[in-house]
């Protein structure tokens, strides 16, 4: 078994587990996707169709729950936030909903960065900001390469977006490598409620009602059928969590929120 450094600095064994690779989720794989290039330039296209009506749908398909969870994840990270010198990176930010949670938690001096690769999105996050006056910067950029250097941020989350990366190992060491000692990853994901009744009712809502509405609005039916499949793909919590520490993170630890539709993971650069 691998050796990594426990929360007390002191060796302790890694679970065993393969690499995501051995496993069949090395990233997302929409239907017909060959490799890590084409998957990613599937999503980027795709998210960019449907950025227009992103918001309402998010809000509308969730019953607003998702500004709940995004509420969440703030207050979660608030010993961070709550720092006056914090540095913060909200990747895959779409149109911005995480990072401006975060500023609306963090006082006027902590910087707020969000990035995404789709620029479409960025336009809209960028014009809410600005409405809002709220101090936040975005820029365009990779999750899998990003143009921040090393140990340069307190704070990097990941709010419904980890799941669309095209390598999720590789996304979790460039969150590792942007992170200074000691700061935090937080990435809020989809996940499957494990609840026979109630898991059952999500399902059928998720996988049959949610891409024919989503399609009709959005006017993309693709995007809407990849989104019950990309969370029926991705890595349970636990297989996460080990990638966490497999990645070299330290207090791996998940909690999951209104009975297992979501997960939020956090863990710690040591």
């Amino acid at each position: 078994m691998r050796r990594c450094l426990g929360a007390t600095g002191t060796p302790k064994e890694a679970p065993l587990v393969k690499p995501a690779s051995e496993i069949g989720v090395p990233g997302t794989r929409p239907d017909g996707i060959r490799d890590e290039r084409e998957a990613a330039t599937h999503v980027r296209e795709m998210f960019g169709r449907i950025a227009p009506r992103y918001d309402l749908l998010n809000h509308l398909l969730s019953l607003d729950i998702d500004k709940v969870w995004r509420r969440r994840v703030a207050r979660r990270c608030s010993a961070v936030l709550h720092n006056p010198a914090a540095r913060v990176l909200d990747l895959c930010c779409g149109t911005g909903d995480q990072a401006l949670s975060f500023r609306r938690e963090a006082p006027a001096g902590a910087e707020i960065i969000g990035s995404d690769f789709v620029p479409e999105m960025l336009v809209r996050a960028r014009a809410k900001a600005a409405a809002l006056r709220a101090g936040v910067s975005f820029v365009e950029a990779d999750a899998l390469a990003l143009p921040f250097s090393d140990e340069n941020f307190d704070l990097v989350s990941c709010s419904f977006g980890f799941r669309n990366l095209a390598n999720y190992e590789r996304g979790l060491l460039e969150i590792f490598r942007v992170l200074k000692p000691g700061g935090v990853a937080a990435i809020l994901e989809f996940a499957e409620p494990r609840g026979i009744l109630f898991g059952s009712l999500y399902r059928f809502y998720f996988r049959r009602v949610l891409p024919v509405l989503g399609g009709m609005i959005s006017g993309s039916s693709a995007a809407y059928t990849y989104l019950p499949s990309s969370v029926s793909k991705f890595p349970s919590p636990e297989a996460l969590q080990a990638m966490f520490a497999r990645c070299g993170y330290v207090d791996a630890q998940f909690v999951r929120w209104t009975g297992g539709i979501v997960t939020l993971h956090t863990a710690r650069k040591q």
